[in-house]
């Protein structure tokens, strides 16, 4: 009981980091500004669940995919934590991140009738980061944690529940969670989740570089 309550942790923080709902508030207040309060919550629900749904999607089919393209999780991991990495740079220095959405697709967004989909839901919200971070914590409980896959796949699914109402209560409160946060306390927390996701992409890097190594040594 004792790992998976660890493993739920260690998930919801990593997932939490990279899918980051603070700094997607920002987002999401600047492309509403222009509508009602019912058409804001209806973005905001429809948003957190589209990419609530996707996130699970993969946690339930992230290994297959990996099969079907014969991409060892050991190199994914190495590719994943660069990509973490940089996305944990992109929000220690305050930038938009680039592996979720360019400045000019942000731009556009504004002008569009539905950002629900794009560029909320994915890849604002479910990008390649949080896909990456997904499937490969499905092979960290196994390995790491000793707990089943099928165990490990329902911790996952309750991690993203979780993140994703929280996400939705942060962007139907947007306007008043701006107020009491401030533009400080959001860049505060923004930085400080990406030093905890550059933490996290350096162990996945090491991990998977030390793994093919032994790989080849062996081999």
């Amino acid at each position: 009981m004792i790992s998976e309550i660890t493993f739920f942790i260690s998930v919801f923080t990593a997932l939490f980091s990279i899918i980051n709902p603070v700094s997607g508030v920002m987002a999401f207040i600047s492309m509403t500004s222009n509508m009602k309060e019912e058409d804001k919550n209806y973005v905001a629900k429809r948003s957190a669940v589209i990419a609530c749904i996707m996130a699970i999607l993969f946690i339930i089919f992230g290994n297959y995919i990996l099969i079907f393209f014969s991409i060892t999780v050991d190199s994914l991991r190495v590719a994943g934590g660069i990509l973490l990495f940089l996305v944990g740079m992109d929000m220690l220095f305050a930038r938009t991140s680039r592996e979720s959405i360019t400045s000019e697709e942000l731009s556009d967004a504004v002008h569009r009738e539905n950002i629900s989909i794009f560029p909320m839901a994915m890849p604002m919200l479910t990008g390649p980061g949080a896909i990456t971070t997904i499937i490969l914590y499905v092979t960290k409980g196994i390995e790491d944690y000793n707990i089943n896959m099928e165990t490990v796949k329902l911790i996952e699914v309750a991690a993203v529940l979780l993140i994703f109402l929280i996400t939705f209560l942060i962007f139907r409160y947007s306007d008043y969670f701006r107020k009491v946060v401030g533009m400080t306390g959001m860049l505060v927390m923004t930085r400080l989740m990406g030093l905890f996701l550059g933490a996290i992409a350096v162990g996945f890097i090491t991990d998977g570089i030390w793994n093919i190594y032994l790989l080849k040594l062996t081999g």
